[in-house]
C-alpha cells in the first residue's frame, strides 16, 4: 500500500478549506472562518474522516514560518514611526489591559498565573489577515486610520514575537515545563535565551542584511522568475531552520528577520509577489490544522467561559483602544476604526495558545476557548464594520459637511487620486470643473491646496458619490486599483446616475467585462493604450523596399 497521508492531509484540508471558503465568502464573512471550520470538519472531535494530526502540524509550521515572514516582508520602519506616538503607547497600554482582563478570567477558572498571562497575551493580539482584509475593503490602508491601525498591529506582532522567544525561558517560573537545568538555573536559562537572540539578531544585521540581497540581486540579474521565486522560498525556510539549529531561536522569529532584511532590498515587492500563491497555499493549511485542534464541545461545556473570551476580545480590547486613541486626542473616527479593527483575534493568538500548551503552561481547554473566541470574533468582525460605517455618516451629518459649489453644475467627478488618478486630474485643469473624491486625510489637505474641490470619504458609500454632486456630473472617472472596488463603486454610480458616461482602469480583459457588466461606459487597460500610444509613434505606412540594382 503506497504512503498516502501526506497526500490526503493536504488534499482533504485545501479541498475542504476551499469548499468551506466559498460558503463563507457568499455569506459575506471572511474565508478565514470557512479554513478554520474545514479544520474542525476533517479533526479528531468530528465524525467521519480524520486528518493525520502527526502531519497536519507540521504542515502548519511551514504556514508559520511563511506567515512571519509575509509580517516581515510588509514590515516597515518607516510607517511604523510616522505614527509611532499612537501606535506603540496605544499598543503597549492594550496587550497589558487585554492581558489583565486575560489574568482575570483565568483565575476565576481555576487556572494558574502562567496560564493566566499566555491566555491573555493571545486574547490581546489582533489577526494581521483579518484585519488588513477589512480596511482593504474600505479603502482605509492609505488613510491616517488606516495607518495608525497597521502600526499598532505591527507593535501588537513584535510584542508576540518576543513573547514566544521569552516564554520557554520562563516557563519554569511561571508554572510549566521547566527549562534544562544549566548552569545559573532559570535566570542562566533566560540569559542564555537572550543571548542566543540577541546572536542571531547581530549575525542577520551584519551577515544576513548584506547576503541576502547580494543573492537575489545576482539571482534577478538571470532573468529567470522561477530561479528568483526558488531563492526567496529557498531563504525564508533555510533562514527560519538556520535560527532554530544554530542558535536555538524559534523559526517564527528566523522567518521574521528573514523577510525583514529582505524587505530592504529593492526586491523586495517582487518577491512578495512571486512567493504570495505559496504563502496562502500553507496559510491555509495552518488554519486548517488550527481548526483541527478546535473541540467545538466547549461551547455547550462551558458556554459562560466562551462568552466571557468573547467578551474580551471584543468588547474589553476594543473600549480599552477607543479610551487610549481618545486620550490621545484623536478624532472619534480614528478610535472606532482602531476598535473595530481589534476586536478579533488570529494567527498569533494560535501560536501562543500551541505553544502554552507545548510547555504546559495552558490547559487544553484554555487553547480550546482562545480557538473559539477567535472563530466568534472573526465572523462578528464583518458586522462591527458594517455598524462603524452606518455610525461614520452619522457622524460626517452631525459635522455638517457640505458638497462643494462646483457639484450644483455640470462637471467630472475623480475616484482615487494615486498615479493615475493624478494624470487624470492635471489633464482635466481648464477643461472641466472637477470634484475629487478622495479619503486620506493628508492627501485631501494637498488635493484643496492644489485647487481641486474635494470629499472626504470612501466612494463606495453612496452618500459620498451624491455629496460629491453624482446627479449633476458628466463623467464620472474610476482610478482606483482594485477591479473589485472599482466594480462596486461603478454599480452604486449607475444605479444613482443612469446617465453619466463611467470611464474606469482596468489590468485584464476579465477586468473589463466586469467593469462593463457593473455599468461602465469605458474601461482602459494600461497596455492597450500604451500599444496605441506606440503605434501613433509608428510610421503610417511601411516605407519603400530598396531598389535592387
Amino acid at each position: 500500500m503506497h504512503h498516502t497521508s501526506l497526500i490526503a492531509t493536504i488534499c482533504a484540508g485545501l479541498g475542504l478549506a476551499f469548499v468551506f471558503g466559498a460558503i463563507a465568502n457568499r455569506f459575506k464573512l471572511p474565508v478565514l472562518v470557512g479554513y478554520l471550520v474545514a479544520g474542525v470538519v476533517v479533526g479528531p472531535f468530528t465524525p467521519g474522516y480524520v486528518a493525520d494530526t502527526e502531519l497536519a502540524p507540521q504542515l502548519a509550521e511551514i504556514g508559520v514560518i511563511l506567515l512571519m515572514f509575509g509580517v516581515g516582508l510588509h514590515f516597515s520602519v518607516k510607517d511604523l514611526m510616522a505614527v509611532r506616538k499612537i501606535a506603540i503607547p496605544g499598543a503597549v497600554v492594550q496587550i497589558l489591559a487585554a492581558t489583565l482582563m486575560g489574568v482575570g478570567l483565568a483565575h476565576l477558572l481555576g487556572w494558574t498565573l502562567g496560564a493566566g498571562i499566555v491566555f491573555g497575551l493571545a486574547l490581546s493580539v489582533a489577526s494581521t489577515v483579518v484585519l488588513l482584509r477589512a480596511l482593504q475593503e474600505r479603502r482605509l490602508i492609505e488613510t491616517d486610520r488606516g495607518r495608525i491601525a497597521v502600526g499598532w498591529l505591527i507593535v501588537e506582532d513584535l510584542a508576540m514575537v518576543l513573547a514566544l522567544v521569552l516564554l520557554p525561558a520562563l516557563s519554569g517560573i511561571l508554572g510549566g515545563e521547566a527549562p534544562p537545568p544549566g548552569p545559573g538555573g532559570v535566570l542562566g536559562a533566560f540569559a542564555m535565551t537572550l543571548g542566543k537572540v540577541a546572536a542571531f539578531v547581530a549575525f542577520m544585521l551584519i551577515v544576513g542584511r548584506r547576503v541576502i540581497p547580494w543573492i537575489l540581486h545576482r539571482i534577478a540579474h538571470t532573468g529567470s522568475r522561477e530561479l528568483f521565486r526558488l531563492a526567496v522560498l529557498a531563504i525564508a525556510l533555510g533562514v527560519a531552520f538556520g535560527s532554530a539549529a544554530l542558535f536555538g531561536v524559534s523559526f517564527a522569529l528566523g522567518a521574521f528577520f528573514a523577510g525583514m532584511i529582505m524587505a530592504e532590498s529593492e526586491l523586495s515587492q517582487q518577491a512578495a509577489n512571486e512567493t504570495l500563491p505559496l504563502r496562502d497555499a500553507f496559510a491555509v493549511l495552518f488554519f486548517v490544522s488550527i481548526g483541527m485542534l478546535f473541540n467545538w464541545s466547549v461551547v455547550l461545556r462551558e458556554p459562560l467561559a466562551v462568552l466571557a473570551t468573547l467578551a474580551i476580545i471584543v468588547v474589553g480590547k476594543s473600549v480599552a483602544a477607543y479610551l487610549i486613541v481618545v486620550f490621545f486626542k484623536r478624532p472619534t473616527s480614528v478610535a472606532l476604526t482602531i476598535s473595530a479593527s481589534l476586536a478579533q483575534i488570529g494567527e498569533f493568538s494560535f501560536i501562543l495558545a500551541g505553544l502554552g500548551v507545548s510547555l504546559k503552561l495552558l490547559p487544553k481547554e484554555g487553547q480550546d476557548l482562545i480557538l473559539a473566541g477567535a472563530i466568534l470574533s472573526i465572523l462578528l468582525n464583518p458586522l462591527l464594520f458594517a455598524i462603524l460605517d452606518k455610525v461614520l455618516v452619522k457622524l460626517e451629518k452631525r459635522a455638517g459637511v457640505v458638497a462643494p459649489a462646483v457639484a450644483a453644475q455640470p462637471h467630472g467627478v475623480l475616484v482615487g487620486y494615486g498615479r493615475v488618478g493624478k494624470a487624470v486630474a492635471e489633464g482635466l485643469k481648464g477643461r472641466m470643473p472637477l470634484v475629487v473624491i478622495e479619503d486620506e486625510g493628508e492627501r485631501a489637505d494637498e488635493l484643496r491646496e492644489a485647487g481641486f474641490e474635494v470629499i472626504q470619504g470612501n466612494a463606495v458609500r453612496p452618500e459620498v458619490l451624491l455629496q460629491a454632486g453624482l446627479a449633476e456630473a458628466t463623467h464620472l472617472f474610476v482610478a482606483v486599483p482594485s477591479p473589485f472596488e472599482a466594480a462596486r463603486i461603478i454599480e452604486q454610480a449607475r444605479a444613482a446616475s443612469p446617465a453619466v458616461k463611467i470611464i474606469a482602469r482596468a489590468y485584464t480583459d476579465n477586468d473589463v467585462d466586469l467593469l462593463t457588466q457593473m455599468g461602465a461606459t469605458h474601461a482602459l487597460i494600461g497596455e492597450q493604450e500604451i500599444a496605441r500610444g506606440m503605434l501613433a509613434l509608428a510610421p503610417r505606412k511601411a516605407p519603400p523596399p530598396a531598389s535592387v540594382h
